[in-house]
């Protein structure tokens, strides 16, 4: 059994203490299985003067050389053959930022069904009651046309997401529509998720919302202006993932979002539930009942400096490093997002009220894109150079 497999099949999903070894020992392992495989990713590495038999301790971590996402949605960089890679997912592409590509092979499929199953064991969300879901997020079927090519990684999980208790019906708020020009574009149908959710509140088995928050609020909002007010059955429950995208301007705390959910469909704030991931990283982070996002045995976080990109110490704001050993066909060992965290620890925070005791990591926003695109420039020259 390889690390991977051992550091997955680790009993208790959020034991950051106790698989630090592990963790490395995995990390260490894809590290040489990139080096070997991966020319582009190998010059990287040599550019810098990192070879994977130096990730021996955790401190070694921020010395494994990251590739931004603004990189990756320019560049496509695979560690295996196209028949080896089951499934390729691309990111949404916001902003006309380009789209990452990654390829996953059976080894991260499974391991991802198996982390899928600890962390959504462990909060109650995988259920064998059926139930009704609506999807403030992309339809996947294809229509034709422009379809070929990679599915969204956004769609691909939320549909993905409809498989944690029986569908008794789908309903997607982002619809594919064909446009004059012959293309087809995403459009939302908000008025259709409202009749769904009326539909439903009639329904012995409960609903599942979930997808984009921006969607979600903008739904709530349209009916409130209407006077609806829905009661959906017990057990029914929302689940945010994807963050607000283009609509970040428009983003609500947490703690008003609940309390447009409590108001407008009945569901306790006890059950909304928040992911937080990225197509270039799918780990799976779900929120605790503090509204946490604490980190899994299957990654580990490190924060940034955004001039520098030196790491900062806990407790400290700047760019999220995501690290895992997840995915060998695509080498995503060590990511840095766009986006501003935190990341917190028994030694900068009180411990958490849920008992979980793996730090947190906090989501501040979005940066800017000029410090992302100087280190992805920054990372092809070094590709330039060392394969030159």
């Amino acid at each position: 059994m390889d690390y991977r497999t051992k550091l997955f099949l680790w009993s208790d999903p959020y034991d950051t203490a106790g698989t630090e070894d592990l963790f490395l020992s995995a990390l260490r392992e894809n590290a040489e299985f990139q080096y070997a495989h991966c020319p582009a990713y190998r010059a990287v590495l040599d550019e810098f003067g990192f070879r994977p038999k130096e990730l021996k301790t955790p401190a070694d971590l921020s010395r494994l050389p990251f590739l931004p996402t603004a990189f990756l949605k320019k560049h496509r960089m695979f560690s295996m053959p196209k028949v080896r890679r089951l499934v390729t997912a691309s990111s949404s592409g916001t902003g006309g930022s380009g789209r990452s590509e990654i390829g996953l092979e059976a080894g991260a499929l499974g391991a991802g069904a198996v982390m899928v199953k600890k962390v959504f064991g462990s909060r109650g969300i995988l259920s064998p009651k059926p139930c009704h879901y609506v999807v403030f997020g992309y339809d996947p079927r294809r229509g034709g046309g422009n379809d070929a090519g990679p599915a969204m990684a956004a769609a691909m999980t939320a549909y993905g997401y409809t498989f944690l208790a029986p569908a008794l019906s789908r309903t997607f708020a982002l619809r594919r529509v064909k446009g004059e020009d012959g293309t087809y574009a995403y459009k939302p149908d908000l008025d259709g998720v409202i009749s769904a959710l009326a539909k439903h509140e009639r329904s012995p088995f409960p609903t599942r919302l979930m997808g984009f928050p921006a969607y979600v609020w903008f739904a709530l909002g349209r009916m409130e202006e209407r006077g609806i007010r829905l009661r959906l059955p017990e057990g029914s429950s929302v689940m945010f993932g994807g963050g607000w995208k283009q609509h970040y301007r428009e983003a609500v705390d947490k703690e008003e979002m609940v309390r447009r959910i409590e108001k407008v469909l009945g569901i306790p704030g006890s059950r909304v539930f928040e992911c937080y991931g990225a197509a270039e990283h799918p780990i799976l982070y779900c929120a605790c009942p503090a509204r946490r996002f604490h980190i899994p045995v299957y990654s580990r976080v490190l924060i940034r400096d955004p001039r520098t990109f030196d790491p900062v110490p806990a407790g400290t704001p700047g760019l999220v490093n995501l690290i895992t050993p997840m995915i060998r066909a695509t080498p995503v060992l060590s990511v840095l997002t766009d986006d501003l965290g935190i990341l917190h620890t028994a030694e900068t925070d009180p411990p958490c009220p849920c008992g979980c005791k793996s730090p947190w990591l906090e989501i501040l926003g979005r940066v800017g894109m000029t410090e992302i695109k100087t280190c992805a420039a920054g990372a092809e020259e070094a590709i330039r150079e060392a394969s030159g």
